[in-house]
């Protein structure tokens, strides 16, 4: 399970949203499992089937959670025309099986967040508590 904080959940919609058509992506900070920072990233792909990171900005994002004691818990994107599930791409990319992988699809006219933990080649839905 992952818990987000209201205003963070609010920020990760509105990133998406603004960014449409592009894919929006970034991290979560925070402890204990529950995130209460977000680290907006820019798409340097510029694309709305996927997504790379500013590595400077990564770096930004790291150094700045350390500083506030927190570890970076999600990466988080956006489909905005497909499902809130991870592509096959989603599942290739990621690497760290200890983050969750927050996906935000816009196909609809509400937006829809879903979490995954991705390990080994295998996504399984994670239980997402907004706070």
């Amino acid at each position: 399970m992952i818990r987000i904080t209201k205003s963070v959940y609010d920020a990760i919609i509105a990133h998406a949203q603004n960014d449409a058509p592009i894919e929006a992506c970034g991290y979560l900070g925070g402890k204990d499992g529950e995130a209460s920072q977000r680290y907006s990233m820019t798409n340097v792909d510029g694309s709305a089937e996927h997504f790379s990171f500013d590595p400077k900005e990564q770096f930004a994002a790291l150094k700045e959670a350390s500083e506030r004691k927190l570890r970076l818990i999600a990466c988080y994107h956006s489909h905005p025309a497909t499902p809130a599930r991870p592509s096959g791409e989603d599942i290739r990319l990621a690497y760290d099986p200890n983050i969750s992988y927050i996906i935000v699809s816009l196909a609809e006219q509400t937006p829809v967040l879903k979490s995954f933990r991705i390990k080994n080649g295998e996504a399984e839905n994670e239980e997402v508590v907004i706070i």
